[in-house]
């Protein structure tokens, strides 16, 4: 199986919510599914299968993590070379060129994009698009509403 590259911070966010699913989300369930099955008849106990169902959920999600962090090229992005070019990692502030519009975003792996939180996945478009361009270039993207013209105006590796 192909590794997926993910940020040091996305890594850890992660392994946050999986320790957090493991030692806090899973004993309360349990505790849950023990009362529901204290009140008898489980055939009719909508308690106890509620608490089942929310039991499959946390341990799908528990299994889904693992998976990815058992599979993640994790980047440490302050260690790498990339002479002024965006990679893996970038941070990158734009302009809209018709409208004068400004955005921030930064390339993440898959698992940690949040377009909430001006984080894109490194297989997106506008990330494709970024990849190996420098700061001053300008690119066009394809979006579903018609053809946007962009320009580069910073890139940074944070941590």
């Amino acid at each position: 199986m192909k590794r997926a590259p993910m940020t040091a911070k996305g890594a850890g966010r992660l392994r946050g919510e999986l320790d957090r699913l493991k030692s806090t989300e899973r004993p309360r369930i349990i505790a849950a599914i023990a009362e529901a099955r204290a009140h008898g008849d489980l055939k009719e106990n909508a308690e106890y299968h509620a608490a089942r169902e929310l039991q499959g959920f946390i341990e799908g999600r528990i299994n889904e993590l693992e998976g990815a962090l058992s599979f993640a090229e994790v980047i440490d992005i302050s260690r790498l070379n990339t002479n002024g070019r965006i990679v893996f990692g970038a941070t990158v502030d734009l302009v809209e060129e018709a409208s004068g519009d400004e955005v921030t975003y930064q390339i993440v792996g898959d698992l940690e994009a949040d377009i909430k939180q001006s984080l894109i996945a490194v297989n997106s478009p506008l990330a494709r698009a970024l990849i190996g361009k420098s700061e001053g270039d300008s690119f066009e993207l394809q979006a579903p509403n018609g053809t946007r013209q962009y320009e580069i105006l910073a890139v940074r590796y944070s941590v």
